[in-house]
């Protein structure tokens, strides 16, 4: 009886919406897209409650919805359809895990080293190990690379030197100068009969030209996509992109950081002016983790198995002493059942004794990390922000803005890079441990993005990363608190709006 009455009343309000829409525009045709469209947004809603995401997400969603319903309804389909994320990704983590846990064992025989680490780089440590099923090596030799020029000549000789074979993996590739540097180098070593593997993000390099690809490919070099896009609307993965940057040489040399293959890396860009970044060259045992990731996500994109010894094995050709300090490689993603990076991030600041420092171009935390930060600030500790003084995606910038008042209130000291645009992705802890690679201090690395991150523990190139960090701050201006306070109403109001944004970034 209940059920007919529910029945007969959803009955009575379809014909009732028919009946208005008719009188009011003529067309029965209107009111039954109307009704469609009603529902849709209703049923939308009703499945973001059902997520159970954070509240700051759910209430952004519904807010979006209700207020905007026609274009909420296309944001949603686009980029909110995060349900489905474990679903999606599920086989791959799985596959991941197991690969992971098969090569590199029960890491027993590292429990000697481990226990001459401090407190605080034990528990990072074994975070990493049990979140991102990663090794440490004490014998891998890393280098960190200051800006474009130093990063790609040493990538370029290394490239050059190849004899077996080069895996390649970026988010953005573009077809200009460097690029084409890049497409002239290969196809040479193509020629040679060095095997080659390029995968390049479909969203990321959408501007990549077919006649790049197509002349690669025709020089025997193996081209592919990560979740390509052929119908955006229809497609649940355009909200999840593969943001790595990987280079690994004859398993013996890699690269990781935050240089894509792009003039403007090189500070050719006008608006940009020069680009301030910074890249790792990894050379030992912990390249065979960074050709893991790479192995990984190639087969999840073409099913092609390619977990070989000629792949995985410790190269001997490259000398690494003992106590070179501990380098772990981490893989993070939406196919994560924890938020791996975000996590390490958090570890890394809760468990620091004297000094956090950081450096991101796009700075929009979540609430776990807003309050780490200024928890550890009102602690004494010294936290450092280095961010961009000018926007490169303007609501990214104006949201992370909005955080700064309440983060120099706690004692943050905030720096605003101001010789050119600053792409740098490093956490420095204590000056000893620290983290560099494609990781922001932002929702969408720690959420959406494949991300891959070197953690780094009392190495020679931690000193470097320390060195560049206060050159970098030679370079910045502080902000003041009270000045920023004075700052436009016009530009607090934007700076508001676009952090209402902020968890659908």
């Amino acid at each position: 009886m209940k059920n007919t009455i529910n029945v007969a009343l959803f009955a009575s309000f379809v014909i009732a919406v028919l009946y208005m829409t008719k009188s009011f525009w003529g067309d029965w045709t209107v009111g039954v897209v109307t009704i469609l469209f009603t529902l849709s947004v209703i049923f939308i809603a009703f499945v973001i409650f059902l997520e159970n995401r954070s509240p700051a997400q759910t209430m952004t969603w519904l807010v979006v919805l209700g207020g905007f319903p026609l274009v909420g309804f296309f944001f949603y389909l686009f980029f909110g359809r995060n349900i489905r994320k474990r679903r999606l990704f599920k086989q791959k983590a799985l596959v991941d895990e197991k690969m992971f846990l098969e090569i590199e064992g029960n890491q027993s025989s590292y429990q000697d080293k481990i226990s001459l680490m401090g407190d605080h780089q034990r528990l990072l440590f074994r975070l990493a190990h049990r979140l991102g099923h990663s090794p440490i090596s004490f014998t891998t030799r890393t280098k960190a690379l200051t800006n474009g020029v130093e990063t790609f000549d040493h990538i370029f000789d290394e490239i050059k030197k190849a004899k077996k074979h080069i895996h390649l993996e970026y988010y953005i590739v573009r077809h200009d100068h460097l690029g084409q540097q890049l497409k002239n180098i290969l196809i040479e070593k193509a020629k040679e009969g060095v095997e080659i593997r390029f995968l390049y993000d479909a969203v990321g390099s959408w501007k990549l030209s077919q006649q790049y690809i197509k002349e690669l490919r025709q020089a025997g070099v193996e081209m592919v996509p990560f979740l390509p896009v052929r119908v955006p609307i229809l497609n649940n993965k355009i909200n999840f992109r593969n943001h790595r940057k990987i280079i690994v040489i004859d398993h013996s040399v890699g690269f990781v950081g935050g240089l894509n293959i792009g003039d403007e890396y090189l500070g050719k860009n006008k608006y940009f002016g020069f680009w301030r970044d910074t890249h790792l060259l990894i050379k030992g045992e912990a390249v065979r983790t960074l050709q893991m990731i790479f192995l990984q996500d190639w087969y999840y994109m073409t099913d092609e198995k390619l977990l070989y010894e000629k792949y995985l094995s410790i190269s001997k050709e490259v000398k690494v002493e003992e106590h070179t300090g501990g380098v772990q490689l981490i893989a993070g993603g939406p196919d994560n059942k924890w938020e791996v990076i975000k996590n390490l991030f958090f570890s890394m600041i809760m468990t620091a004794k004297k000094s956090i420092w950081i450096a991101s171009p796009y700075f929009v935390p979540d609430e776990d990390i807003l309050s780490a930060l200024k928890i550890s600030a009102l602690s004494g500790i010294d936290v450092r922000l280095l961010v961009p003084n000018r926007p490169d995606k303007k609501i990214v910038f104006y949201a992370s803005r909005s955080y700064f008042p309440e983060l120099l209130e706690a004692g943050v000291k905030i720096y605003e890079y101001e010789k050119g645009f600053m792409h740098s992705k490093i956490v420095i802890v204590d000056h000893e441990l620290a983290s560099i690679g494609t990781s922001n201090m932002d929702m969408r690395s720690f959420h959406l993005n494949f991300e891959v991150n070197a953690f780094l523990y009392k190495t020679n190139s931690t000193q470097k990363l320390v060195d560049d960090y206060n050159d970098d701050i030679e370079q910045s201006k502080q902000i003041d608190f009270e000045g920023f306070q004075k700052r436009s109403i016009f530009q607090k109001i934007i700076e508001s709006l676009s952090r209402l944004l902020s968890p659908l970034l």
